[in-house]
């Protein structure tokens, strides 16, 4: 994965952010410019989810209410505050596929499949390009669907990845590698 992330910040980047994020936690009033940094990217990763742009950007809403609410339960954990807003907008969205039934909508960019298809070490990418395909959007469940999303399609850290999803780095490492292993298999077959 050659390609740099632009999820990454640097620890001087993360340090200014975490200045902003101390002062929105001391006055409301200036979480206007986390809102502001982040409304974009929060509504981009729900609107690629649903595809629905007035839902999305209801979500999306949703998710900076709570996020303003809750903010001083925010804890530093070495990745980006983004991870943490991305983590209320990932339940947020599941929460709407349960309660209303929506449909889970896969946006999947060519470029990306092929750093799937390498991942999983198959040399014949053009034979598999369109099992993979045909896969991700119906063989996967959605936290599979949501791994393989996070890793390749938005070139994620495994760090971000259990920040977001709750769960340690190793082990959002070792539930993206099983999900390839699935992959594999079902390809091989």
């Amino acid at each position: 994965m050659g390609e740099v992330s632009k999820y990454h910040l640097t620890e001087s980047e993360l340090t200014n952010e975490q200045g902003k994020v101390d002062a929105a936690k001391k006055n409301p009033a200036k979480f206007d410019v986390l809102y502001d940094k982040y409304f974009e990217p929060i509504f981009r990763f729900i609107f690629q989810r649903l595809d629905d742009k007035e839902q999305a950007f209801d979500t999306t809403q949703q998710v900076f209410l709570l996020a303003m609410n809750n903010i001083h339960k925010y804890e530093y954990r070495g990745v980006p505050f983004s991870s943490w807003l991305f983590r209320i907008a990932s339940n947020e969205v599941n929460n709407l596929f349960r309660k209303e039934k929506t449909n889970r909508t896969v946006n999947i960019d060519t470029v990306k499949i092929y750093s799937i298809i390498e991942e999983i070490q198959e040399t014949k990418i053009d034979k598999y390009h369109d099992k993979i395909v045909t896969i991700i959007g119906e063989e996967l469940n959605e936290d599979e669907l949501q791994l393989i999303e996070m890793r390749f399609f938005e070139n994620r850290s495994f760090k971000e990845i259990g920040e977001i999803l709750e769960i340690t780095e190793n082990n959002a490492k070792v539930k993206t590698y099983r999900v390839l292993d699935k992959l594999r298999k079902v390809i091989k077959n």
